[in-house]
């Protein structure tokens, strides 16, 4: 085998490392980045395309929020279990009554807009999650997270952004290792430069993006949630129990909503609303923008919660007895741990609502600057790649690390093995990386005498 210094091994390694992350998973992140671009550049499009449904110009006093959840309940085909309320306290927006479907997906319901004041039903869609996003943003979530494929096509997001981070520290240890000492003037340094500067611009996002896209993946975010269970930096929530037991905190709580099992307010029972979020205002549930959320059994309290995620952020929340209407337990964000608010930060910043506008146009920057990156980097392996039988002295990863000191080997194994019990999608593709790469080595060693390259 052909003999190098360590230096060189190890950049050899890095170069291969990153070939292989740019060639194979390279399409799955650059799939990624422009699907959430389209993402973050829909709500003003809905706003839009929604408008009826979302808005109102009738103008008086509001009707209380019994009368108007009796309109939405009339204007359904069969009876459905009442989900939440979303009240229209912002003049001109309506309020969203959303119903527990059977029909739908997980986290799906169906929402009926109501006017306030006129109590005219305005829209009647299907919406998902806590975000309560609508449908065209649905489908493009769908896209972005699964290839709508369900649970078998995450595989292809969690791949992206388990990846994504090795590629962009990969990528800036390699420049450090081989940027010239002086400055060069040809084709290829020219072409690479571009490559390198959108890479050192765009680190912070991609390490951003990784890191947060990996807490809404299937497997890799089950041991992040179990690491978050043991450092207490999970996402506090109100204890809804009547009887003084805790309830459990959910570790998915800043990405989805569940309903399966709701027990809902029958028709005559719809006063509640009022007079919980009278209750709720209260406690000190300020924000315009809040979500009411009937108990889901009889010895559960109801839950009045913030939803308004812009900085600043407001996700108070507060659980009040239907029965006496006093405050059973109340969580402020002030009060959640810094992990728990940097996670809440980083996924609302994630989806492009943190800092309005300004997030969607930072954010829509990076995607659009992502793909060209990665575009790039394809058309410089195409102009540099080798004519065929060309020989090359390093040519697959097993040489490349067989090439480094035996303390080198060891660290980097233990480190793989590491990171891929904590990210399983990549641990699986880094095997599969390394058998195609181990039988490429063995075809090519079989070529040349004792094993060396010709």
């Amino acid at each position: 085998m052909t003999t190098c210094t360590p230096r060189a091994a190890w950049v050899n390694l890095l170069r291969r490392l990153h070939f292989y992350i740019g060639l194979f998973v390279g399409p799955f992140i650059f799939f990624a980045a422009l699907t959430g671009t389209l993402y973050v550049a829909t709500p003003q499009l809905e706003n839009a395309l929604y408008h009826h449904a979302l808005y109102s110009d009738a103008a008086g006093e509001p009707a209380t929020l019994a009368e108007q959840i009796a309109a939405a309940q009339h204007a359904l085909d069969t009876p459905l279990d009442l989900l939440a309320v979303r009240p229209g306290l912002i003049n001109g927006e309506t309020t969203r009554v959303m119903f527990a479907d059977p029909r739908l997906g997980e986290s799906e319901s169906r929402a009926i807009f109501i006017d306030p004041v006129s109590l005219e039903v305005r829209g009647d869609m299907t919406v998902y999650g806590t975000s309560g996003i609508l449908p065209l943003r649905q489908t493009i979530d769908y896209l972005h997270r699964s290839l709508m494929l369900g649970d078998t096509g995450r595989l292809y997001s969690e791949l992206a952004a388990s990846w994504m981070w090795i590629a962009a520290l990969g990528g800036i240890a390699l420049w450090f290792f081989t940027r010239p000492k002086r400055r060069i003037h040809n084709r290829f340094q020219n072409r690479r430069r571009l490559h390198v500067l959108l890479g050192w611009l765009l680190l912070g996002g991609m390490l951003l993006f990784s890191a947060t896209g990996l807490t809404w993946s299937k497997w890799a975010g089950g041991n992040v949630d179990k690491l978050r269970t043991q450092m207490n930096w999970l996402t506090p929530q109100v204890n809804t129990s009547l009887r003084g037991e805790r309830l459990a905190v959910d570790p998915h709580a800043e990405h989805h909503g569940h309903h399966a099992g709701m027990m809902m307010p029958q028709t005559g029972d719809l006063a509640l609303f009022d007079r919980t979020l009278q209750a709720a205002r209260g406690a000190g549930i300020e924000a315009q923008r809040l979500e009411i959320r009937p108990a889901r059994m009889a010895d559960r309290a109801w839950t009045v919660s913030e939803i308004d995620r812009r900085w600043p952020t407001q996700v108070d929340a507060v659980a009040i007895d239907p029965g006496s209407l006093r405050v059973v337990d109340k969580t402020r964000f002030d009060d959640f741990p810094l992990m728990a608010k940097l996670t809440r930060w980083g996924v609302d910043f994630h989806m492009g609502v943190l800092f309005g506008l300004a997030n969607q146009l930072a954010l829509i920057a990076f995607g659009a600057a992502l793909c060209v990156l990665i575009l790039w980097g394809y058309r410089m392996w195409w102009m540099r790649r080798p004519a065929r039988g060309a020989g090359n002295p390093v040519v697959t990863l097993c040489q490349c690390w067989r090439a480094l000191p035996l303390s080198g080997r060891g660290v980097t194994l233990v480190v793989s093995l590491l990171v891929g019990v904590m990210l399983p999608v990549m641990g699986v593709t880094l095997a599969l990386f390394i058998g195609v790469d181990w039988l490429r080595w063995r075809g090519q060693s079989a070529l040349s005498p004792a094993g060396t390259l010709k």
